[in-house]
């Protein structure tokens, strides 16, 4: 088997991983990721060098190097991360917005610093101080890029969800946290449709005695009803030198959240020299973004992929926001912005490839895309089907790195790698300074064999921990519980011969007939191919003494679920993985339920199957679709 792309030499030697390796005296980048796990003090040293941090590192790289958890890194150090994204202060863009097809802005350097400048000014103006937090309830606007960084300038905590939240779901993370100030919009766009935000800000605020005011930021030209508008907030401010405080390495940046369905969602606390220096890394390394480049990522505020992003300011890159539906135009609209715009990263998730080539979308053809290096794909698994797709719709000389890490790490355990080849499903490698390992159940490697993907040595981007967590027991139990001193993250996975990764899905979601554990990517990958199917989600039923596998489908417009087409699938199934993936019930669904960032939801139907409660609807972006798995008479036979 061959690589599905290879960078010409001197696209290679030109990349930033290149440089980067010829200042550490690394040749090869297995040499390099040995290099970056072994001596993790001098690793990370280079990449605040490398990365030109503003700030000071102090004398001492790490404390307990080999602790996890409890490593300190950079323990004298000194930053600010909005002082790391405020660099520039030229004409050029710092910052492209489209709303859908209907609204255009663009930011430039000179104007974001202004902007960031007066935001500052009134929330200290407002009483906010170091440690304080401030919250956004916002669509992915410029303005909440701006917001952001004022409340990191004055060394605050920042957290935020999207619009879509409901009014649960809003309290559910920012009742945790206390915030001090709320921004949010008038409304969002979604679909061509607009939507009022307004009113379910008032709710949140009724509830939520810590604000001491709204902010509401003009989108869609309704009336500031929740709060304070944006306008008058900033009206008694000019623009001046932003004071930025400068804090301790692991001060709180990011208050993130995890997607709750379990219940009320946790608060994972970020530091801010973890996140920028984590965030570099894989902007300049694995991502090859340079200064000038364009940086997109479809993302909403309720998705750590919207902090990554917003990162990229301290690479040079201009960051191009969007707002809405990604199937305007059936999924062209992201091409025409990348066209429009100079698009040299397109950030999407799987699922947006998967359904896009499921319409016959064939970008190669109706977008000329002559800047676009590097497709990210992220959120699930991304097929070995939706690999050729790309390479033969949308564009062939273009790095496509499959990622995967989650808001845990606020960034990535594997991604890509700009001097490698890319393996048709596979993630391309293990992230530098990344000590990424395959576990069996009694904790010991494995190579070629699916188990539990776990980092064995420390890192900077680790959570400072949970919020309200004293002691940090829900911490540990959270990832260091099955393997002592080892983070298990969660994913089924195995190592491939290339040096790259699998991921099959969540372990938790893992399914287990007959005592053979099966990663449900396996099955995904099977059912989707077939033409008739949207999308699936499967499970495993317990079942006389057992676990036997049920497969749900939600079928193409027109398409139902008979014998036939049952026993294709199965034959799909059985021809291409073992008899034991073969689900011994297939049954037809409206809709498939997921997390507001896209994510499906196994366990939620795994509970509400056995009769379980659901403990946090609010998490999901369509919990409605629940009631189509409940009482299913089918599942009793």
């Amino acid at each position: 088997m061959r690589p599905l792309w290879t960078p010409l030499p001197e696209r290679a030697a030109a990349s930033e991983l290149a440089r980067f390796m010829r200042l550490a005296g690394k040749p090869t980048y297995e040499e390099l990721h040995r290099w970056s796990v072994e001596a993790p003090g001098e690793f990370w040293e280079l990449v605040w060098r490398f990365g030109q941090v503003r700030g000071e590192p102090g004398l001492r790289r790490v404390i307990n190097p080999e602790r996890m958890p409890g490593a300190k890194w950079f323990p004298e150090a000194k930053l600010n991360y909005a002082e790391n994204m405020l660099r520039e202060r030229d004409a050029s863009d710092a910052i492209v917005f489209w709303g859908e097809d209907r609204i255009k802005r663009r930011i430039n350097h000179f104007n974001l610093y202004q902007l960031v400048s007066r935001i500052s000014q009134a929330l200290a103006d407002a009483g906010v101080r170091k440690g304080d937090r401030v919250a956004g309830y916002l669509p992915n606007v410029p303005e909440a890029a701006a917001a952001l960084l004022a409340t990191a300038s004055l060394g605050a905590v920042w957290s935020s969800c999207s619009p879509d939240f409901g009014v649960q779901g809003a309290l559910d993370r920012f009742g945790q946290i206390e915030p001090k100030i709320l921004f949010c919009a008038d409304g969002y766009l979604y679909g061509g449709k607009e939507f009022d935000s307004q009113e379910k800000a008032s709710q949140v605020l009724e509830k939520l005695p810590s604000v001491e005011e709204c902010v509401v930021v003009d989108y869609l030209g309704a009336p500031a009803t929740a709060g304070t508008s944006l306008y008058d907030f900033l009206e008694p401010f000019d623009p001046a030198e932003i004071r930025f405080e400068r804090v301790e390495f692991d001060h709180p940046l990011y208050i993130l959240y995890s997607s709750g369905t379990t219940g009320v969602p946790k608060c994972i606390v970020h530091g801010t020299g973890g996140v920028l220096l984590q965030h570099l890394k894989e902007h300049r390394l694995h991502s090859d973004v340079k200064p000038g480049d364009r940086l997109f990522y479809f993302t909403t505020l309720g998705w750590m992929m919207w902090n990554w992003l917003i990162s990229g300011l301290a690479s040079g890159a201009t960051l191009l926001l969007y707002d809405g539906s990604p199937f305007v135009g059936r999924g062209s609209l992201m091409f025409d912005l990348a066209d429009a715009e100079g698009m040299t990263h397109f950030g999407t998730s799987a699922k947006f490839i998967d359904a896009i080539a499921k319409t016959g979308l064939k970008p190669k053809e109706t977008h000329r895309l002559a800047k676009l290096r590097t497709i990210l794909s992220t959120g699930s698994p991304l097929a070995p089907e939706g690999f050729d797709y790309v390479y033969a719709n949308v564009k062939e000389d273009v790095c496509l790195s499959s990622i995967s890490g989650g808001t845990d790490i606020v960034s990535c355990f594997v991604l890509g790698n700009p001097i490698g080849p890319v393996w048709r499903g596979e993630i391309q490698a293990k992230g530098l300074g990344m000590a990424v390992e395959v576990f069996n159940e009694e904790g010991k490697p494995l190579r070629g064999e699916k188990g539990e993907l776990v980092c064995t040595r420390p890192f900077p981007s680790m959570p400072l921990g949970f919020w309200n967590d004293p002691d940090g027991s829900k911490y540990r139990a959270a990832y260091f519980e099955k393997y002592p001193g080892v983070w298990r993250h969660g994913d089924w996975c195995e190592q491939t011969a290339h040096g790259g990764i699998v991921i099959h899905g969540r372990s938790d979601a893992v399914l287990n007939p007959g005592g053979v554990r099966i990663g449900t990517a396996e099955i995904y990958r099977q059912v989707e191919s077939l033409d008739e199917v949207a999308e699936s989600l499967v499970i495993g039923q317990d079942w006389q003494g057992d676990v036997r596998v049920v497969l749900f489908v939600k079928l193409k417009e027109g398409a139902t679920l008979d014998d036939s087409l049952a026993a294709r699938i199965k034959k799909q199934i059985r021809d291409n993985t073992t008899p034991r993936h073969v689900p011994a019930k297939i049954l037809q669904v409206g809709d498939i339920p997921r997390t507001k960032s896209g994510k499906i939801v196994e366990l939620a139907v795994r509970d509400v199957v056995h009769g379980r409660p659901v403990k946090n609807r609010e998490a999901l972006a369509n919990p409605e679709a629940l009631e189509h798995f409940r009482n299913r008479a089918e599942l009793g036979d």
